[in-house]
């Protein structure tokens, strides 16, 4: 099962990394897949109440690798983890299969609390350089974290996320046609989401000066037709002038 388990990760490796040239190099060169390694072991020892070998033990993988896994986090199968220096992964989170994380990655807690602190990952997902995925959030399945974004809200499945905080941003192509995101940054030309923001607010800033526009025409109209008409004063005084000269006349 663990040989079974080793080649699965050593050929998705091959898949989807090319400076991978060999099942021998990644083997012992690919410091992720020692740490998945180790980890299998730590979360061993941690599930059969060993607490204090499985820490001590994950403490040595961190130390061999620069990847710190806590024992009791929930690993699926074929995990990448892509040069790896600086991951961190917590506790109670969870990773689905098919993931590819890169380096500086954190699944961490967004506050203290008791109980699920930590990020569920679905299956395929793919986690680009220095993203921080923070709280007890669902990312969803096929969804793409981009380099350096700060997730704190669920991301829903088949989504790409970018930004800090990180925003969906609009595909132009449906994600199935897109297997990999190098980095989880879209390969297409999608719009910045942040971007997207700023144009709508320039819009509706155009529209909204049309509009007071329009309505001080219409009132410097109003104005203008009311400042031609005589006034109530001047209308009375017109009509009794022209009573006082009446009986004059007759």
């Amino acid at each position: 099962m663990a040989y079974m388990f080793l080649r699965e990760t050593i050929r998705s490796y091959r898949e989807r990394d090319p400076a991978a040239r060999s099942y021998v190099e990644v083997l012992f060169c690919y410091p992720g897949v020692h740490a998945v390694m180790w980890h299998r072991l730590s979360h061993w020892l941690w599930t059969h109440q060993l607490y204090f070998l499985g820490r001590f033990s994950s403490h040595i993988s961190r130390w061999l690798t620069g990847i710190e896994i806590h024992p009791a986090a929930k690993l699926g199968r074929r995990l990448v983890i892509d040069h790896g220096m600086g991951v961190v992964i917590g506790e109670t989170a969870e990773v689905g299969d098919d993931c590819y994380i890169y380096h500086q990655v954190t699944l961490g807690v967004a506050r203290i609390s008791s109980g699920k602190r930590h990020p569920t990952v679905g299956d395929n997902v793919i986690i680009g350089a220095g993203a921080k995925v923070l709280g007890p959030i669902k990312v969803g399945d096929n969804a793409r974290i981009g380099a350096n974004s700060v997730v704190v809200d669920p991301v829903p499945a088949d989504t790409t996320v970018v930004g800090a905080p990180a925003r969906p941003v609009v595909r132009k192509l449906p994600p199935k046609e897109a297997d990999f995101d190098p980095y989880g940054m879209p390969c297409d030309d999608s719009p910045d989401p942040l971007q997207c923001e700023i144009e709508n607010l320039r819009t509706e800033l155009t529209q909204l000066e049309a509009r007071v526009a329009r309505i001080q025409a219409v009132q410097a109209e109003f104005a203008q037709h009311e400042s031609d008409r005589p006034s109530f004063a001047s209308r009375g005084s017109n009509q009794s002038q022209a009573q006082s000269r009446q009986p004059a006349a007759e």
